[in-house]
Formats: C-alpha cells, structure tokens, sequence
C-alpha cells in the first residue's frame, strides 16, 4: 500500500516508517514546509502547512492507500494551560477530524490513528491496567483532544468509505526517546539513591518498535 504518515520524523515515526518498508508499503512522509524532501530512510516527504481545521491535504492524499496519523501537539513543561487547550483542540482534535473528512473524499481506505492512554484519565484502577472497555474519561487538554480525534474520525467513517482503527499506547520507550523518559534515563545514569522501594505504583510501557508493528498489523 502507498501509506501517509503524518509525524513521520518524530520518536515514533522514525520507527513506523522502516516497519513499512520492511513489510513491502510505500511510505510517504507529510512534513511541515520547512523540512527536507525525503526522511532519514530516503522516503520521499510531501509538504504541509501546520495541521489544523484548514490544513489542504489533498495533494499529499493523491494516490494514497492509507493514512498513519502519528502527529500531534504533546504536553510542553511550562506551557500555559489556556495555549495548551487550544492547540490541543486545534491541532489534535479539529486537525485529525479535517484530515480524515479529506482522507475519505480521496478514496483513501483506512486511517489508523495513533491517540493516548490518557483518554481513560491519568490512573487505572489499583487492580488491573486500562482497557479498551474502560469508559473514557481525560483529564488534560491533551487527552480531551485526542479523544475528540478518535470520536471525529469514527463520525467520518461511520458514513460509509473510510475505515478507522484506534490505537492507544502509553508511555513510548525506545533509542532516541524523548522528553521525561530521556530525563529518567539521565537520573538513573547518575545512579543516585532512589526510593522507589517504598513507592507501591507500576506504569505500562510499550517499545516503539512494538507499536510501530502494531501500526503496521492495523494497517493490514
């Protein structure tokens, strides 16, 4: 399949786009209009404005079997709460349901969209991890807005075309991560004395290349 992948040179786009190649796909990258031509891997990139509720994707949809939407505006330490809400709602939320109403009026046959644990809230019960059964419940602008995503795309779908398969992954591991887990790393580097053995909490990781195989089966 010919494949867009939106976010493709972040964390884990850098992971889903050779897991396509690997798997016989033809990935295309959407970049934003600063970026170079091609990704890291030679994949040629098609060029776009910031997503939002105008984005124009239907030069980047030409030919295009299927879409992975991995792009999306992340919580940033120090962000005021109000700019974090609205870009969230800008970006994740009318930016993912702008690109699957266009996805669907090109042909394209299946969206897989890339959300977030968080939409369940930021705790699971203390005996068990979240599910898919669980009802949604987020508790930040990024987890309300990646919710309205998912909820957009299924509305689009649900006339008729299109398909939408829903990932929510936690917390990404892997070579190159970013942002708090990098910090983590750095604290254990350090080896300091840490009292983890009094703490009574687990957290649920998944390894990018995992989800970047994940991606793939949905695809298919």
């Amino acid at each position: 399949m010919r494949v867009l992948v939106t976010g493709a040179t972040g964390f884990v786009g850098r992971a889903v786009v050779p897991a396509l190649l690997r798997a016989g796909h033809d990935p295309v990258a959407a970049v934003r209009r600063d970026k170079p031509g091609h990704t890291a891997d030679g994949v040629p990139a098609v060029r776009i404005a910031d997503i939002g509720p105008a984005t124009e994707w239907r030069s980047a949809l030409a030919g295009v079997d299927a879409v992975v939407h991995l792009a999306a505006w992340a919580h940033r330490p120090g962000a005021d709460p109000r700019e974090a809400e609205r870009e969230c709602a800008r970006i994740n939320a009318a930016g993912t349901a702008r690109l699957a109403s266009e996805a669907a009026a090109a042909g394209v046959r299946r969206l897989v969209y890339v959300s977030t644990v968080k939409v369940h809230g930021e705790r699971s019960p203390a005996s068990r991890p979240f599910t898919e059964a669980d009802a949604p419940a987020p508790e930040d602008a990024y987890g309300r807005s990646k919710l309205a995503g998912e909820r957009a795309g299924a509305d689009i779908a649900a006339g008729g075309g299109l398909e939408t398969v829903t990932l929510r992954p936690p917390l990404v591991y892997g070579p190159g991560v970013p942002a708090n887990f990098r910090a983590l790393i750095r604290l254990c580097e350090r080896r300091p004395p840490l009292p983890f053995a009094s703490i009574r909490n687990r957290r649920s990781l998944v390894y990018v290349g995992n989800l970047a195989d994940a991606v793939v089966r949905a695809l298919e």
